[in-house]
């Protein structure tokens, strides 16, 4: 696995849209309403004005994770909630330097409590946080007969295109009906 020029903060932000874009508010993948947006920025800022996003951005990851396992949750395969463990590992290692630079994701929480789009893809893309190819490459992903996950048909390398195809494969789940994106390990 080739993690050590992943990108994290694209893997942060990755994670955000796909967070926001799941709550119930906009495509009902999991049970949190707004905690990305407006709301949860108004409720958190208080107890946390310094961190309020991050601590809102756990709070969703940690039930769009849940959600997600309980959807479809692959033995050896990588979601984007689930990723081998050294890359959580470095991925969490980050987290501090984002609080300590807090005040420069501000631009980006505020464009998430805005977001509005019915299109996951064209989300990422506002974001620029996906390429022409991989903006391509969606239209040949797939769902599972059963409709919970969409396999992702490379073997998992870990790098910056993994996580953003992790991510856009959300966009072939529904309203209501999410399918979980996975690799399986190379």
């Amino acid at each position: 696995m080739t993690h050590t020029t992943l990108d994290f903060d694209r893997l942060l932000k990755l994670r955000l849209v796909v967070a926001r874009f799941g709550e119930m508010d906009l495509a009902r993948w999991w049970n949190t309403r707004g905690q990305l947006g407006r709301l949860g920025t108004a409720t958190l800022r208080r107890g946390f004005p310094r961190t309020h996003y991050f601590a809102q951005a756990r709070s969703v990851f940690a039930v769009a994770a849940n959600r997600c396992r309980e959807v479809f949750d692959p033995p050896s395969g990588v979601t984007l909630w689930q990723l081998p463990e050294e890359v959580e590992e470095e991925f969490d290692a980050r987290w501090e330097h984002w609080l300590d630079h807090a005040d420069e994701w501000k631009p980006f929480f505020q464009g998430l409590e805005n977001l509005k789009e019915s299109d996951l893809k064209a989300a990422l893309q506002a974001f620029g946080l996906i390429t022409e190819l991989e903006a391509e490459m969606f239209s040949r992903l797939k769902r599972t007969a059963e409709g919970r996950a969409v396999p992702l048909s490379a073997s998992f390398t870990g790098t910056d295109h993994d996580m953003a195809l992790l991510a856009l494969a959300f966009g072939r789940g529904e309203p209501g009906a999410l399918a979980v994106p996975y690799f399986e390990m190379g």
